[in-house]
């Protein structure tokens, strides 16, 4: 019974439904699908774990890092082989990108929830848009 408990905290999650998507909403433009395969660090390990010791994630993939408040959110490339696109939102609203390279990345902002996504993922996302988590069931 305890290793289960530990697996949930240790190992990311599936964001609730398989039809979760990240929506970008660029300000005055189309919306588009960011991700359409998105899992949530939503536990102490599985957010200090992140990508580390993957080899590659797919190219509709994001991981989601949901915190309770706003504040300084730290990102670091050690043990993750690729590079990858960070977003860090506040309210929806993106406040920092920055595409942190294999190994040695290291990016931080102010958050209360940050995305990571293939390098070139984020293209044509900028501080002031919208990336929400949008599902059948309205926003996660």
């Amino acid at each position: 019974m305890q290793l289960g408990l530990f697996a949930q905290t240790v190992f990311v999650r599936e964001a609730v439904g398989a039809l979760v998507q990240l929506i970008h909403d660029p300000n005055g433009g189309n919306p588009r699908v960011l991700a359409s395969h998105v899992d949530v660090a939503d536990g102490v390990l599985s957010q200090a774990r992140g990508l580390m010791f993957r080899r590659s994630i797919p190219d509709d993939y994001a991981l989601a890092f949901p915190f309770d408040e706003v504040g300084t959110r730290s990102l670091h490339m050690l043990f993750v082989p690729f590079a990858i696109d960070a977003l860090w939102v506040v309210d929806d609203e993106v406040v920092g990108t920055k595409r942190l390279s294999a190994w040695t990345g290291l990016g931080w902002n102010t958050a209360d929830v940050v995305y990571e996504l293939p390098a070139g993922a984020a293209d044509g996302v900028d501080v002031g848009d919208t990336v929400v988590l949008d599902g059948d069931d309205g926003a996660v």
